[in-house]
């Protein structure tokens, strides 16, 4: 059985990034022009800040220099946590993405954009809005009926617990 790059560098790396308490969700070799560039995609259900990233990033670099995975050509290094509209695809993407509006492609054709409320080991409960004046209705999603999901950036989105707050405060 032949393994990829990506693969072998998968195996080498994921322990390192598990030390550092957070999750390798991805990572790519893609040539850009003349260079190679190592993409390496971290998160954790607590979220990963710049000082972690910085740290995990100087240890997988100083492995890869140990180990000369990469090979004796010259390559970028890039470590990162997911995008905004980040695509779920493990279970605990959705289990992070709590609260979070979420655009699903459903296997049985169509799309819905709901905001996902509560995750077990079967599927999601989501809250789909209301449409034209109508209430937020709830719905359960059994995790084979949905064939894709991104979660969606809001920009106006209003926190309810803190407007809640603010107005009681006032």
């Amino acid at each position: 059985m032949t393994t990829t790059q990506s693969e072998r560098l998968r195996e080498l790396l994921e322990p390192l990034v598990t030390s550092h308490g957070l999750d390798l969700e991805e990572i790519a070799v893609d040539s850009v022009g003349r260079k190679r560039v190592l993409r390496v995609v971290v998160d954790s259900d607590t979220g990963a800040d710049l000082d972690r990233i910085a740290d995990v990033s100087r240890a997988l670099s100083a492995k890869l220099d140990e180990t000369n995975a990469m090979g004796e050509d010259a390559y970028d290094l890039e470590v990162g946590t997911p995008g905004a509209e980040r695509l779920l695809t493990e279970h605990r993407h959705f289990v992070r993405a709590t609260d979070r509006l979420v655009k699903f492609q459903l296997t049985e054709g169509g799309e819905l954009v709901a905001r996902i409320l509560e995750v077990d080991e079967e599927g999601i409960a989501v809250e789909v809005p209301g449409v034209k004046g109508r209430k937020a209705t709830t719905r359960r999603l059994g995790f084979p009926e949905i064939a894709k999901a991104r979660v969606q950036v809001e920009f106006n989105r209003k926190d309810s617990k803190k407007d809640m707050k603010e107005e009681e405060e006032a």
